[in-house]
């Protein structure tokens, strides 16, 4: 069975950071996409940042480009989301998903199968 584990989050002032953490139990795939998506009130879910565990590669939302590293932990299947200068637009619902992707070409990063998703995290900016 899988199983999403995240941590992180909370509230910070707009100009702060916050780092998240993910990591994936009983998740047998060596090459898949992990990330997070996010969801504001009265807003669609969105995919904020991805990376293809087999290679490396990353995808970001323009709106949190240059903002938002996500980088990962193989030997944990472990991702993390470090997010910098904060915007009170980055306030929502932060969910951790994995599920399998291309990993390369156009749209790797979109997903092949409905994934896994985990409970979802709070961040709250403030100003």
């Amino acid at each position: 069975q899988v199983k999403l584990v995240e941590s992180g989050g909370g509230s910070v002032q707009a100009g702060g950071s916050l780092r998240l953490s993910c990591t994936a139990y009983g998740y047998t795939s060596s090459s898949h996409c992990m990330g997070w998506f996010r969801q504001a009130p009265g807003k669609e879910r969105e995919g904020v940042a991805l990376i293809y565990t087999g290679g490396g590669s990353t995808y970001y939302a323009s709106s949190v480009s240059g903002r938002f590293t996500i980088s990962q932990d193989n030997a944990e299947n472990t991702v993390h989301l470090q997010m910098n200068s904060l915007k009170l637009e980055d306030t929502g619902m932060y969910y951790c998903v994995t599920f399998s992707c291309r990993g390369k070409g156009d749209n790797w990063h979109r997903p092949t199968d409905s994934g896994y998703w985990a409970q979802g995290t709070q961040v709250t900016v403030s100003s």
